[in-house]
């Protein structure tokens, strides 16, 4: 989505030859296939554990929750899975770092009031998501590392998937200016009357 923007701010009119079907597949299939990949290695770790428990102690069924079912060691899954959140995060971070860094400095040297304006409208959405998305992903993750705060962990987990999901298309829709209003005005009229 970054290289989309990317390319749509800072190569307008070559647009279509660039973000062309192939390159939209290549991408996908780029991003699936790492992604598949690397989950099939979690897995593959995580299917020769033995079992001595059963009962998961988090809201939903998670890798890190089946480790804790496993009385047997699971040091190698516990180093693969900072790896992974670190390849994972690191790549997605670093590609959305990058390619905002580039918009930002074609907006900077251009000085063009428009292009900044739509550069914002079209980046800052996406940014907050995504940060949002991040920030309660990482509380999850690492409270997994904190066995004395479990009601804490569920609460994250649940957040990761309410949160994002929930502010998603609000964050999307203020954006356009018909439903911006109504919101606004909905709010307004809400905290008037209190």
């Amino acid at each position: 989505m970054a290289f989309d923007r990317y390319i749509a701010i800072c190569n307008p009119l070559r647009y279509a030859s660039i973000m062309t079907t192939k390159t939209i597949v290549k991408l996908s299939c780029s991003a699936w296939g790492i992604s598949l990949v690397l989950v099939a290695i979690l897995l593959g770790l995580t299917i020769r554990l033995s079992r001595c428990r059963s009962v998961i102690l988090n809201a939903y069924c998670d890798n890190a929750s089946l480790f804790k079912l496993s009385c047997d060691d699971v040091s190698i899954n516990n180093l693969y899975g900072l790896v992974f959140m670190a390849v994972l995060f690191g790549s997605s971070i670093g590609s959305i770092l990058v390619t905002y860094l580039r918009i930002a400095i074609i907006c900077w040297t251009k000085k063009s009031k428009e292009l900044n304006n739509r550069a914002l409208q079209t980046c800052a959405s996406h940014l907050l998501v995504y940060m949002i998305m991040l920030g309660t992903g990482f509380v999850a993750i690492i409270l997994h590392r904190f066995p004395d705060y479990p009601y804490l962990r569920k609460l994250a987990s649940i957040q990761f998937h309410v949160v994002p999901a929930n502010l998603n298309p609000i964050i999307y829709g203020m954006q356009t200016k018909t439903l911006r209003r109504k919101i606004l005005q909905t709010f307004s009229k809400k905290v008037s009357s209190t």
